[in-house]
């Protein structure tokens, strides 16, 4: 399972999402220009304890990472989504991506992944924080898959 951030915004949020990794033992991901500097000191501190900066992959562009050619699934996450949640069939080797912050996914994005699923939440609500969401979906998808640790 790998979990792919789309130009994250907040450095706390990058800071979060690492823990969240390192503590389902899943691969981090994230594709720049990010809205913050991702240097290694920033990421030394962003990470505190939960793993070393050299533990996440870095790709300059979207162009960059769709040029690696990775298997499985693409699968974004989205306000946009088609299909809830409890209601997704997660495989062992998807690729979970989310959008930015501030603006969600772009419509290359959206037309890349295999599917697109949405986090169900209360009415008249916006949308859970973007570490939220990740930890959320990653929970799922590896109870889904028998990956939990």
């Amino acid at each position: 399972m790998k979990i792919i951030l789309f130009q994250p915004d907040m450095a706390g949020n990058l800071g979060a999402v690492m823990r969240s990794c390192a503590c389902f033992g899943a691969a981090l991901e994230v594709i720049e220009p990010c809205g913050f500097p991702l240097t290694a000191k920033a990421l030394r501190r962003t990470a505190m304890d939960y793993g070393a900066p050299d533990t996440l992959t870095r790709h300059t562009s979207w162009e960059a990472y769709k040029a690696k050619g990775e298997s499985g699934r693409l699968v974004l996450f989205t306000t946009q989504g088609a299909t809830p949640m409890p209601e997704f069939k997660f495989q062992a080797d998807d690729r979970l991506i989310f959008g930015r912050e501030s603006a969600g996914a772009p419509q290359e994005v959206h037309d890349a992944a295999a599917a697109r699923v949405i986090i169900p939440i209360a009415q008249g609500a916006r949308s859970f924080n973007l570490a939220t969401s990740v930890a959320i979906a990653t929970y799922e998808a590896l109870r889904q898959t028998a990956g939990l640790p």
